[in-house]
């Protein structure tokens, strides 16, 4: 299977399930699940105002401040300030969560799995790797910052672009910036 790669001009901004603001799907998977119905799904959002998190019943999230001022978000009564960026947090979805802006608007980074079906960790990412995905897990690496080369076929990939690497694709990846990259494991 060869690398998929997804651009940041392809996506389409959709609203959240709250309707407090927009998200731009990375990717998800199955292909053309909603909200209600993926087994994992990765997406980029802007968020103008502070607020109620939409509840996602039986999903692990993972979040990460992409730009702006950063956001101290209270789960389930507990505060946790993130005020710098690319520094990934995991939450039950499950939790009463509210987000609090620190000072203006900012973009996000989310990674959502269903914990039933699937485990999902980020890591943060600025130098030249190796992208070899084990046996059941997919690969996903999204440019939060600058930009990324494929090694092999010299593909560029420009802010907030992803490519996409099943179990048995391989590539080097050359980071100029900041990449985030999301090893998914589903459950078989």
């Amino acid at each position: 299977m060869a690398l998929q790669v997804l651009r940041a001009q392809d996506r389409t901004p959709a609203p959240w399930k709250n309707g407090g603001g927009v998200t731009s799907e990375v990717a998800a998977r199955p292909e053309g699940a909603g909200t209600g119905d993926f087994v994992w799904r990765v997406s980029i959002a802007d968020v103008a105002q502070s607020g109620p998190f939409s509840v996602f019943e039986g999903v692990d999230r993972i979040i990460t401040v992409v730009d702006g001022p950063g956001m101290a978000l209270t789960v389930d009564g507990t505060s946790h300030e993130m005020a710098a960026p690319y520094e990934p947090f995991a939450f039950c979805g499950d939790s009463e969560t509210e987000c609090g802006l620190l000072g203006g608007p900012i973009v996000d980074f989310n990674v959502m799995v269903r914990r039933a079906e699937a485990t999902a960790g980020v890591r943060i990412m600025r130098d030249r790797f190796a992208v070899r995905p084990e046996a059941g897990t997919c690969v996903l690496a999204v440019v939060l910052h600058g930009s990324a080369t494929l090694g092999r076929e010299s593909v560029r990939l420009d802010r907030l672009d992803a490519v996409l690497c099943a179990e048995g694709d391989a590539d080097d990846i050359d980071v100029d910036g900041v990449l985030a990259l999301v090893t998914v494991a589903v459950a078989h």
